[in-house]
C-alpha cells in the first residue's frame, strides 16, 4: 500500500557530507511524523532525527549540529543532510513514516524503507 524508497547513501571520508532522501508513494492521505533511524554493527536501531508535519525537528545528541532533517510535504519526501561525518555514523539508515491511508482515514500505520548504507572511513 505504501512504499518508502531511500537513496543517497555511500562511502565517504571522515569530515565529508552526504544527503539522504526518502520518498513515500501509495494511497496516502497524509503523512504525520517522518524520521531517520540507523543501525550500526552490533547495535540496536536508534533514532537519528525526526520531523513532524509542521516541521518541528528532533535530533539524537550525537548528531546535533551536524545533521539537518527536512521534508517536502508536496512530494511526501524527507531528507537528511549529514555534514562533518564521523566513522561512528557508519550504519544502515532507515526511513520511517507515520501514514494515514486514503482508504482508512481513521487509522495510522508505520512504514519502513529498505535502508541505505552509509560508510564513513577514517
Amino acid at each position: 500500500q505504501v512504499q518508502l524508497v531511500e537513496s543517497g547513501g555511500g562511502l565517504v571520508q571522515a569530515g565529508g557530507s552526504l544527503r539522504l532522501s526518502c520518498a513515500a508513494s501509495g494511497i496516502i492521505l497524509r503523512i504525520n511524523a517522518m524520521g531517520w533511524y540507523r543501525q550500526s554493527p552490533g547495535k540496536q536501531r536508534e533514532l537519528v532525527a525526526s520531523v513532524t508535519r509542521g516541521a518541528i525537528t528532533n535530533y539524537a545528541d550525537s548528531v546535533t549540529g551536524r545533521f539537518t532533517i527536512s521534508r517536502d510535504n508536496t512530494k511526501n519526501t524527507v531528507y537528511l543532510e549529514m555534514n562533518n561525518l564521523k566513522p561512528e555514523d557508519t550504519g544502515i539508515y532507515f526511513c520511517n513514516a507515520d501514514v494515514v491511508l486514503s482508504s482508512q482515514p481513521s487509522y495510522r500505520y508505520g512504514y519502513w524503507g529498505q535502508g541505505t548504507q552509509v560508510t564513513v572511513s577514517s
